[in-house]
């Protein structure tokens, strides 16, 4: 049995959310095309007949802005090390840019193997560009391994954790087969929501907003979980809450779908909007929100 962790780095949007979901087959981590969508450490257990590997979702790495932002960038930094592989991601429609050297910077002096992933190769159409983005990135760092993948078509995921199982110790399980993330269901039920308002407002809503659960309730039958929404502006829970309540009303169904399929369950979500001036600044909140510093 091969055991160990693998960190997925990388800057905001090249899809590391993605890959994790992918490499779990399960919707753990929440996705958008809106960069810094992932702002908490996520720990997603995968197991097969002859390895478990969790692998740890990073925020992506950015030019704060305020402390939120800090805290990100923080957590990312600290789980890029103390793991057994570390996977870079990079955007393979984009190449090797100045913000990817920059990690690399951070992360190269790591004990531990660091594997290039070269993600999105399904939007790349000449593919003899993509094998020159190889020759050319091959030069950047003695990488272990180089791997173009797509996270969001599965290509190539199969090898990937073929080529992981090589550099993890033989040991038994850390968790039990049973065990999928670090995370609790309430948070992923917050994240839900989350995600679908990045998706329904876009460029209306970047990092204005976070979600948690204030109540979840459970029966044999069905489950009753209401969400606080908070923003910092009024303007911005008027977006959402949209005309006579439609858009909080579309952001609650499509929320609903996603939390009713991971749980097996029919779900009563309530959803409330509340407006707290410049909360990404005030540390005191990072706790109540699920957002504090959890290594300290």
């Amino acid at each position: 049995m091969r055991c160990g962790f693998v960190s997925l780095v990388g800057r905001p949007n090249v899809g590391k959310s993605t890959l994790l979901n992918s490499l779990l087959g399960m919707k753990l981590a929440i996705t958008s095309n809106v960069s810094g969508t992932t702002r908490n450490v996520i720990q997603g257990i995968y197991n097969d007949d002859d390895s478990q590997i969790i692998f740890v979702d990073t925020p992506g790495v950015h030019k704060p802005v305020n402390k939120l932002g800090n805290l990100m960038n923080k957590k990312a930094y600290q789980n890029a090390h103390d793991v057994d592989v570390i996977l870079l991601l990079i955007d393979a429609t984009h190449g090797f840019g100045k913000g990817d050297q920059f990690i690399l910077d951070k992360i190269k002096d790591s004990e531990s193997p660091i594997f290039l992933i070269l993600n999105k190769i399904d939007q790349v159409k000449d593919k003899t560009k993509l094998l020159e983005e190889i020759n050319e990135v091959k030069d950047k760092y003695n990488f272990s391994e180089i791997i173009p993948i797509s996270a969001k078509r599965n290509n190539n995921i199969d090898e990937l954790i073929k080529c992981i199982k090589k550099y993890l110790n033989e040991m038994d399980r850390i968790y039990s087969e049973e065990e999928l993330t670090n995370v609790s269901t309430r948070f992923i039920m917050a994240e839900f929501v989350r995600e679908k308002i990045l998706e329904l407002t876009r460029d209306e809503i970047p990092h204005t907003v976070t979600c948690y659960v204030e109540n979840f309730e459970e029966n044999s039958k069905s489950i009753h979980i209401q969400v606080l929404v908070v923003v910092d502006r009024e303007n911005i829970k008027k977006i959402i809450i949209g005309k006579n309540g439609a858009m909080l009303k579309e952001i609650g169904t499509r929320a609903r779908h996603d939390m009713e399929e991971f749980l097996g369950k029919k779900v009563f979500l309530e959803t409330y909007v509340k407006t707290i001036k410049d909360w990404r600044n005030q540390e005191k909140l990072f706790v109540e929100l699920g957002l504090d510093d959890k290594d300290e």
